[in-house]
């Protein structure tokens, strides 16, 4: 835990968080889903933030199991997957620690994890619900600014939703919904999606990171 909070101090310390290298992680998870759905998607979205912001993270994205001690190493961990999603209680007690402890979890639905994800946090947080974030909220406005979510792919035609669990005054976690945003990150060739549409994927990727790693600030 000492070397995860010198990284988060380093990260707010550092103008643009561009001194020094930083790595970001998928989260592996049990229950059966694909946590290793899009695998080009962090290494692209961290070339994107290095030629766009000024950062310096490394294009290689780990894959962290949710009880791993490990999980304390990186400050930005993210999810997706379009199935089952199972966390012990362990997992969880490991999971909530990290984000209580700075850490910040990004899960993107890629289509068919809503209903386990949902279950599942509330093990990790049983007194705090997923709240629905406004568009006024910072995270659409940091280097880019939006109105709400990037629509990326259809799904069931729904709009965009972007959840957070908020712990005193905190967002620590991230819950894009209907978006699909992961897979706006991926390489060109795996989707197909246009330029226009990977490119918001990438944007809103950077203020994601941007919000995380500088605590909301701009």
């Amino acid at each position: 835990m000492k070397a995860f909070i010198i990284i988060i101090l380093l990260f707010l310390s550092s103008p643009g968080f561009s001194q020094g290298s930083y790595q970001i992680a998928f989260l592996k998870y049990s229950g059966g889903g694909d946590y290793y759905a899009n695998p080009t998607a962090l290494p692209n979205l961290a070339q994107f933030c290095n030629s766009n912001l000024g950062t310096t993270i490394s294009k290689e994205a780990p894959y962290v199991e949710v009880g791993s001690p490990e999980l304390s190493l990186y400050p930005f961990v993210h999810m997706t997957g379009h199935g089952n999603v199972v966390f012990s209680l362990t997992e969880a007690e490991n999971l909530r620690n990290y984000l209580l402890g700075g850490g910040f979890l990004h899960i993107d639905d890629n289509y068919g994890m809503d209903k386990f994800i949902r279950e599942e946090l509330k093990k990790v947080f049983p007194n705090n619900s997923l709240v629905e974030l406004p568009y006024s909220h910072p995270i659409f406005h940091q280097k880019y600014d939006f109105n709400g979510l990037p629509k990326i792919h259809e799904h069931d035609g729904k709009r965009p939703q972007a959840f957070g669990i908020i712990i005193e005054g905190r967002l620590v976690c991230l819950y894009t919904f209907e978006t699909d945003l992961s897979d706006g990150w991926e390489d060109k060739e795996v989707h197909n999606d246009s330029e226009e549409k990977r490119k918001q994927a990438l944007q809103m990727g950077a203020n994601i990171l941007m919000y995380a790693f500088l605590g909301g600030a701009k």
